[in-house]
């Protein structure tokens, strides 16, 4: 594919300056860094689960202001109505006529802020959003931006006052990324960096969100082989023959799995996916879609590595 490796090779150089970016922001995660980055190119939306004060909410507006787009943040709590996130009719006094005023859902970045604090109802809301990239206003369709991606945390399950998201919901999401406490180096780090002011301050934009579309196109056209695409359905398919799951991964979880693979040798600078993106993707698509039936979480994180060593790689 001669042709082809000019784009690659500069997209990649663009990936590579995108990634440093949010690594001089988010210090010690480059691992959540890049699956971040693939589910962006990949055109997914991101499902972060953690504590609070690890970083989510930077990460998120890092990744806005490093793409240059537009950016917008609900804080989800109990008493927040699906009209909070995606606007609704207002009476005007002075002409006497209803006027749609979009909410905070019409931008390019959404953090979706401890999404399982708010109601099933308005939690639902965000769904349509998601799924279809678009919001029904009084009776008409308003289209969202061409880049739209929400970034949704929550806190983890044990925290009062939360509804757990419902598997559908769950579903949606393309990835679960879990930053997780930093290393003692890197706690050092994080305190050295903030002492001058926040290093989210200085970020400037490395890229735009015209050049991240055209990097999702290309994204779409990395060579995937066939073994790897039976690769994935056996991954897929195992989930369903064990007698621990409760709910098994759904077609959409081999088709976010073959997305995010693409997304991952695109940041690597190649048109092709080889079986080490699919492993290096594996747990991020799959965790939040498989649940067992014992309801903890190690368990399916067990179940899912038991999968991944049992299928067969294809040479």
């Amino acid at each position: 594919a001669g042709n082809d490796i000019g784009p690659f090779l500069y997209i990649h150089d663009m990936t590579e300056k995108l990634l440093n970016a949010l690594d001089s922001v988010l210090l010690g995660k480059r691992d959540s860094v890049e699956l971040l980055v693939m589910a962006l190119l990949a055109d997914g939306h991101v499902l972060i689960e953690d504590v609070p004060g690890t970083g989510k909410t930077t990460l998120a507006k890092a990744l806005a202001v490093a793409i240059g787009a537009d950016f917008a943040r609900i804080q989800f709590t109990p008493d927040l109505l699906p009209a909070d996130v995606t606007g609704g009719a207002v009476f005007r006094m002075n002409t006497g006529d209803f006027e749609i005023r979009k909410g905070p859902v019409f931008t390019q970045i959404l953090l979706a802020d401890e999404i399982n604090r708010a109601s099933p109802r308005t939690q639902s809301s965000l769904l349509e959003a998601m799924e279809e990239r678009q919001v029904s206003l009084e009776g008409e369709r308003h289209a969202l931006p061409k880049l739209f991606m929400v970034l949704a945390t929550e806190n983890p399950v044990e925290f009062h006052g939360v509804f757990p998201l419902p598997e559908a919901q769950m579903d949606r999401f393309l990835i679960r990324l879990s930053l997780g406490y930093p290393s003692t180096e890197t706690e050092l780090q994080i305190l050295r960096s903030h002492r001058e002011g926040k290093p989210l301050d200085t970020l400037a934009a490395v890229t735009t969100p015209e050049e991240i579309l055209k990097a999702r196109d290309a994204v779409r056209k990395v060579h995937v082989d066939e073994s790897l695409e039976r690769y994935v359905v056996s991954l897929v398919q195992a989930t369903r023959e064990n007698p621990a799951v409760r709910l098994a991964a759904s077609p959409r979880a081999g088709i976010n799995l073959i997305k995010m693979a693409q997304a991952s040798a695109y940041i690597q600078g190649r048109d092709f996916v080889n079986p080490d993106d699919i492993q290096r993707v594996y747990s991020a698509v799959m965790e939040h879609r498989v649940f067992a039936k014992d309801g903890n979480a190690s368990t399916v994180k067990n179940i899912l590595e038991s999968i991944r060593t049992q299928v067969k790689i294809p040479k």
